[in-house]
């Protein structure tokens, strides 16, 4: 068993730490998130949002984005689909978003997919699966243990 590794509060009062970085200032930080709710209400679109303002560099309502590439895998449409919702959020497009609709499952090779992504292009800031499921591979476990666990440990190398 793992012991639990302490730190006292007058360590953290005066040992100076590094801030941790944000994709979106103070909303969505550097790292791994899931962004969970019901069926039909509207994620994708605000995902595809996101993306769009991070690859622009522009706001996400009044918080300030880190510019870069954007990768989002759009695992349950088509390119005309997407295309019709670009169409409806924006006039402009720029080549730092790029979109898939089919991708390798977890344990068939999405993580060698996703690290020649970025070998191509290191200057990614944000990477959507859109769905989670679609990149799964079966189980009976727990849910959510099973969402967490598959991507966790597998997207902490990028």
């Amino acid at each position: 068993m793992q012991k639990l590794n302490l730190v006292e509060a007058e360590t953290l009062l005066y040992e100076p730490l590094e801030k941790p970085s944000f994709v979106v200032d103070g909303l969505i930080p550097t790292g791994l998130s899931l962004f969970c709710g019901s069926q039909k209400i509207g994620k994708s679109w605000l995902m595809l949002k996101l993306c769009l303002c991070v690859s622009q560099g522009l706001p996400l309502w009044d918080m300030p984005t880190k510019a870069g590439d954007v990768l989002y895998l759009c695992l349950e449409d088509t390119f005309f689909r997407i295309q019709d919702r670009l169409f409806r959020l924006t006039d402009e497009a720029n080549r730092k978003l790029h979109f898939a609709v089919a991708s390798c499952k977890l344990s068939d090779g999405l993580m060698v997919q996703l690290e020649d992504y970025l070998k191509v292009y290191p200057d990614s800031r944000l990477i959507v699966i859109d769905t989670l499921q679609k990149i799964r591979t079966a189980s009976k476990d727990n849910a959510y243990a099973n969402d967490y666990g598959d991507i966790s440990g597998s997207m902490s190398i990028l």
